[in-house]
């Protein structure tokens, strides 16, 4: 089972950015769907965006559309999650995510199979 390796956390202050990269450990083949997934402390996981490598589809929940954006480099078979204006309510442990390609939207953690440890990411207000 391949493993995902987060980085790019960290403590900012409001408005600063930040960019999360996920890499997979082992080399793979074929297409999936790519997501980010965030907890703050003492709630549910949340969905954040997702990137689907058959066909470049992108996907954002509505509290990060327009400052987050999802990429990915195939060859590298990385993804990556550049965040802009950042917010206090944007602190928690994000997480990337791997599962089969689909053809909907795939926005709950019980659709992806494969996990990274997390990344901390801390915004002072």
């Amino acid at each position: 089972q391949v493993q995902l390796v987060e980085s790019g956390g960290g403590s900012v202050q409001a408005g600063d950015s930040l960019r999360l990269s996920c890499a997979a450990s082992a080399r793979t083949f074929g297409a999936y769907v790519r997501a980010w997934f965030r907890q703050a402390q003492g709630k549910e996981r949340e969905f954040v965006a997702a990137f689907n490598e058959e066909n470049g589809w992108k996907y954002y929940a509505d509290p990060v559309k327009g400052r987050f954006t999802i990429s990915g480099d195939n060859a590298k078979k990385t993804v990556y999650l550049q965040m802009n204006s950042l917010k206090a309510e944007d602190t928690a442990v994000y997480y990337c995510a791997r599962g089969w390609v689909a053809h909907y939207q795939k926005t709950t953690a019980d659709d992806y199979r494969d996990w990274g440890q997390g990344t901390q990411v801390t915004v002072s207000s």
